[in-house]
């Protein structure tokens, strides 16, 4: 047998799977090979379908890709979850069917509370709450039965609801329901907007305490979303009330505690920046500010973060109440403004 092949085959005796998944695994539990001369420069998945099609129960494409990406496959001991990667002559190959599934939840990504009816969530800026088109993956809803498939849930059978939503870009604290008594009562606490939570934000400039209120339409007239500007245009519009706290002023910006009476699309996002303070990081909502010749702060993130969530449990009624602290990122960003961690 030469250096780059492996034997496998069925155990004897045993009766051959009709079910085409329960074939994919290989009767070895932990298969090896070294990589020889013939597989220098393919890819793990080329080279590992060649050594498993000498079964007669393994050796598609399907197969060897999901053995990659489920975390069974090592390269040199190293987990290699991307079936194109490349081997070179003399590496390890292994295939170790035991292997834990990886945990691929981003950094700052945790279920903070998980029962019968419903799942909260701390969600890293730049994930979506939900998908935004059906090809839409790695959203929140996918992180969350991530766990649960690490967990031996049946994670795909427990369906989640959309009962509010947080931005993409504001990172914090996010709730789906489980059931639909708990999704029923908690669009009535969403709707009612009687949720106990606040924001914090990092905003541009001295930001003074007040109440903001307007009504938000999807065009203002420019192409973005905002208020309105004419009295024609309020039969579309969305009353909007926010209420912002300064809590620590920056050389250059003003960490602030917001609250929200109303829940519209990117209404923080909107209401800081049209009274000339737009949150740090932000690329969407600026025109205003270039326009005044102004240039906006840039940031690798936008500093927006859903810190806390309380509501009545949907089908108890007891109190229910949730902090998140920053994210590393968004502490990062505030150090580098002057801030300091205690003041978060």
């Amino acid at each position: 047998m030469a250096d780059n092949d492996v034997k496998v085959g069925t155990l004897k005796g045993s009766r051959a799977p009709r079910d085409g998944l329960a074939r994919a695994k290989p009767a070895l539990p932990h298969a090896k090979f070294v990589v020889g001369a013939g597989d220098e420069g393919a890819t793990v998945a080329a080279a590992l379908r060649r050594q498993l099609r000498q079964d007669p129960d393994g050796g598609s494409w399907a197969q060897v890709r999901r053995l990659c990406t489920t975390g069974k496959v090592f390269v040199d001991d190293e987990r290699a979850l991307d079936p194109a990667a490349r081997v070179r002559v003399g590496q390890t190959v292994s295939i170790k069917h035991a292997a834990p599934r990886p945990d691929l939840s981003p950094a700052g990504f945790r279920i903070v509370f998980d029962d019968a009816h419903l799942v909260v969530i701390d969600k890293p800026s730049g994930i979506s709450s939900v998908p935004f088109d059906r090809k839409e993956t790695g959203t929140a809803m996918d992180l969350v039965r991530g766990v649960w498939r690490r967990r031996g849930k049946r994670a795909t059978a427990t369906p989640l609801y959309v009962v509010h939503r947080i931005d993409k870009d504001t990172s914090g604290l996010l709730c789906f329901a489980k059931t639909r008594l708990a999704e029923r009562a908690l669009h009535v606490v969403f709707q009612r907007h009687t949720a106990d939570r606040f924001y914090l934000a990092v905003a541009e400039g001295d930001v003074a305490a007040g109440r903001i209120e307007s009504n938000l339409v999807a065009d203002r007239g420019d192409g973005i979303r905002g208020s309105i500007r004419h009295p024609g245009q309020k039969e579309h519009a969305q009353h909007a009330v926010t209420f912002v706290e300064p809590i620590r002023k920056l050389p250059r910006a003003t960490l602030c505690r917001v609250r929200l009476e109303t829940g519209r699309t990117h209404q923080i996002r909107i209401h800081l920046s049209e009274r000339g303070h737009p949150i740090v990081g932000e690329t969407v909502y600026i025109r205003d500010l270039l326009r005044d010749g102004k240039t906006p702060m840039s940031a690798p993130r936008l500093m927006l973060h859903a810190a806390r969530l309380g509501f009545p449990h949907p089908v108890t009624g007891a109190a229910l109440e949730w902090t998140a602290p920053p994210p590393a990122d968004f502490v990062a960003v505030f150090e580098s403004l002057g801030g300091a961690r205690g003041d978060l």
